[in-house]
């Protein structure tokens, strides 16, 4: 008896053990901001999943609506293609397509080591899939300005070996309140040891969004989170004294698709002959052999529907930066499936609940469209700009910061010049 209950004892406390959760801050130690850094500004940028360009006014998010109309204001941001999660957060803060920067898809094959990414994978913080593009953090930190990360794509993974002085692993566990005290520490730090950048993300809206729809009271709700969680920030960083600029962006819409009638694989696809990666809203195809691509194209064409496109990947529409000419890190499909809204791709028949999608071409499907707001003493005030492409949101935080961009980025400096004081 006294085996068998040591026996459950270990297991318990094995599992236990197994399934916490790392909500430990990681400081990099050693580090310190020179003397030049000390005095530069400090950016907060702030994302909130899923923040379709209308919510906040859809849903009456007021200090989000009062600091945005005081500061400036975006009629709506461009995501990059595809419009989901991974792909974008990265090339905001890269300045470069997901294509030229690595992260293609939330999930894709890479063809040169023939290894797959997830985000949800064991693997999905290796630097390897991180190394195409330099992250803000990464800049500063190489410039001697400390950085700090209460969660981003890629801030827990060492891209070229650095990771921000101050982050956690990505965990719900932490409610806000903790996380803006945290925050707030990191701003009341002495000036050798404070982060003049700051990462942020909510992931409330596109839970609620993907759930039960971008028209439902769960992401009124999740709108009105948000939007008091930000107030809470700002008052809370105000009584630090410091000037703060802030940026708040997300990283696609939503839209309600067609779960009801999806596409199934079509038949013409041999998966013998074709690996396959992706569902939903894109379907990549890498072939197991290259003589594979020309015959199973031509049967797609002449089996497809109005219902998706097909394409190779050296005719993909321009627009899209997803073609052969733009994957710098060879992890684009030979051949690509791709639904018109609002229909789906549903491979594998499951059974689909989430209601709420994104990742259509955003140039087509408004509902992609994401949001940028900025307050701050670098911003000009009352101005509104037109819809602009995600990937120029970096050269407007490294102008603030005073950071020397040496390497070849999408984004341009139209909206900064646009947008800020100097």
């Amino acid at each position: 008896m006294k085996h068998y209950l040591a026996a459950l004892l270990f297991v318990f406390f094995s599992s236990t053990a197994f399934c916490q959760v790392d909500t430990l801050q990681k400081i990099i130690p050693g580090r310190e901001n020179s003397p030049e850094q000390e005095n530069k500004p400090y950016v907060i940028l702030i994302s909130a999943d899923g923040f379709r360009y209308d919510y906040a006014k859809m849903y009456n998010a007021e200090h989000l609506l009062a600091l945005s109309n005081a500061g400036v204001k975006a009629e709506s941001m461009l995501p990059s293609y595809p419009s989901v999660t991974f792909p974008n957060h990265y090339s905001i803060v890269t300045g470069l397509y997901p294509s030229h920067e690595g992260l293609v898809n939330n999930a894709f094959y890479d063809a040169t080591t023939k290894s797959f990414f997830s985000y949800k994978g064991k693997t999905a913080t290796d630097q390897v899939w991180y190394n195409g593009g330099t992250p803000l953090w990464v800049l500063a930190e190489q410039q001697k300005m400390l950085s700090a990360s209460f969660y981003w794509v890629g801030s827990e993974a060492a891209v070229k070996d650095i990771r921000p002085t101050y982050y956690y692993r990505y965990n719900e566990k932490i409610d806000i309140h903790n996380r803006i005290e945290t925050v707030v520490n990191w701003l009341n730090l002495p000036p050798a040891k404070r982060p003049h950048l700051i990462t942020f993300y909510f992931p409330q809206v596109d839970h609620q969004g993907h759930k039960y729809g971008p028209n439902s009271p769960e992401v009124a709700s999740a709108v009105h989170l948000i939007d008091s969680s930000v107030y809470e920030l700002t008052k809370a960083v105000k009584a630090t004294g410091l000037n703060v600029n802030y940026i708040f962006v997300s990283d696609h819409g939503m839209t309600k698709a067609d779960i009801d009638n999806p596409i199934p694989m079509p038949a013409r696809v041999d998966t013998s002959k074709f690996i396959v990666s992706g569902d939903g809203l894109l379907v990549e195809l890498y072939a197991k052999d290259p003589s594979y691509i020309k015959d199973t194209y031509q049967q797609l064409l002449n089996g497809m529907t109005t219902d998706y496109a097909v394409y190779l990947k050296t005719n993909v529409p321009e627009k899209l930066h997803y073609g052969a000419k733009d994957d710098w890190q060879n992890r684009i499909g030979d051949i690509l499936l791709i639904p018109n809204w609002p229909k789906v791709f549903n491979l594998y028949n499951s059974k689909f609940t989430t209601i709420g999608w994104h990742g259509y071409d955003a140039t087509v499907v408004k509902d992609m469209h994401a949001t940028f707001y900025a307050w701050g003493p670098a911003f000009k005030s009352n101005l509104t700009i037109p819809t602009f492409e995600n990937v120029d949101v970096f050269p407007v935080i490294t102008r603030i910061l005073g950071l020397n961009n040496i390497n070849k980025i999408d984004g341009t400096d139209k909206v900064a010049n646009e947008i800020l004081v100097k």
